[in-house]
């Protein structure tokens, strides 16, 4: 549901150069299904490694099962703008679009 709330608002994104990326803790096999089933128009990468899950505190260990859903907002300069822990699927593509400046 949040990667479909991304894929069908990809042109408002990109009209405010924001790339959108997500990732996942599965492997390049299940991401590429998954992308394809959803006609996802943006990176699904793998993180199977769970180190940038760990790193921006969607898992707290290796022995995640699975990350939290988080959004990390980084500027152009490569700095954490907004990291955002309270992601709700069905509104989060919509929701983040509006903090985004234009």
């Amino acid at each position: 549901m949040e990667g479909c709330g991304f894929r069908d608002r990809i042109t408002d994104y990109t009209a405010k150069n924001v790339q959108i990326l997500g990732i996942s803790f599965d492997t390049p096999a299940e991401n590429k299904a998954f992308v394809d089933k959803n006609h996802f128009n943006f990176p699904l990468l793998s993180d199977t490694e769970k180190v940038i899950g760990i790193a921006y505190g969607a898992a707290k260990d290796a022995t995640a099962g699975y990350p939290n859903r988080i959004t990390a907002v980084i500027g152009p300069d490569g700095t954490l703008e907004q990291l955002i822990t309270d992601v709700k699927a069905a509104t989060h593509a919509a929701t983040l679009l509006e903090t985004l400046p234009k």
